[in-house]
């Protein structure tokens, strides 16, 4: 993908399709980095290796990668461990997967419950680890219907907020739902004050991404490699 270097600092390639190889994942962390890219994202398994990889170019960008993904069903105590075991493998932020009936219910203190459990394993790792929250948007605005779905976002907003993340990531792209759009970041613009916005999911095009910055209000996007 070849943008040029302003617009190139706000997008994240990403790779984290379970049947990447380390040839795959090589080629899109070397994409990135001549490409003037904000950063990576990629699984945990890879994240040791892209490390290895970023300090032998001496490449600042950032290196994410998910806690709980795709589904977040796990038990918050084990993603408490991945999210310390990926940063104390080099990764700089990560992107983590609540658990999705919490968000769906509009069940702040659940949520947040599990969520300040995973930034205290993190943020003892590493003080400065970045901690965005996966709040599948598109899912709640269905979900929700009309009026409720906004009021379910603002609530996963206040969430990620009052537990200590630093931002949200609108989807995973693996929903039925959907991906990104324009309203749920306006919405979360709206509701998020002081969070981070980075707009995911089934992102692949510079079209895409540069509607999301622009109309969408985004600070990031997460665009997936082919």
């Amino acid at each position: 993908m070849t943008v040029n270097h302003q617009f190139a600092e706000k997008l994240l390639l990403s790779i984290v399709r379970p049947d990447a190889m380390p040839a795959d994942v090589h080629r899109v962390v070397t994409e990135a980095i001549r490409g003037g890219f904000a950063g990576v994202v990629v699984t945990p398994a890879y994240v040791a290796r892209v490390a290895t990889l970023l300090r032998s170019e001496n490449s600042p960008i950032e290196l994410a990668s998910v806690v709980g993904f795709p589904h977040g069903t796990g038990k918050s105590t084990l993603k408490a461990i991945e999210a310390t075991s990926t940063i104390k493998d080099g990764a700089t932020a990560i992107h983590v997967v609540p658990f999705l009936p919490n968000l769906v219910r509009g069940d702040v203190d659940a949520a947040k419950a599990e969520l300040i459990e995973i930034v205290r394993a993190a943020r003892a790792t590493r003080r400065d680890a970045i901690i965005n929250v996966v709040i599948e948007s598109a899912l709640l605005m269905r979900r929700g219907g009309a009026g409720k779905g906004e009021a379910l976002v603002a609530a996963a907003c206040r969430t990620a907020r009052e537990s200590g993340c630093d931002g949200v990531v609108t989807n995973s792209g693996l929903q039925e739902a959907g991906g990104a759009s324009v309203q749920a970041i306006q919405i979360v613009r709206q509701a998020g004050e002081g969070l981070t916005i980075v707009a995911a999911g089934g992102i692949r095009d510079v079209e895409s991404a540069a509607m999301l910055l622009g109309s969408g209000g985004a600070d990031r996007v997460v665009v997936d490699a082919d």
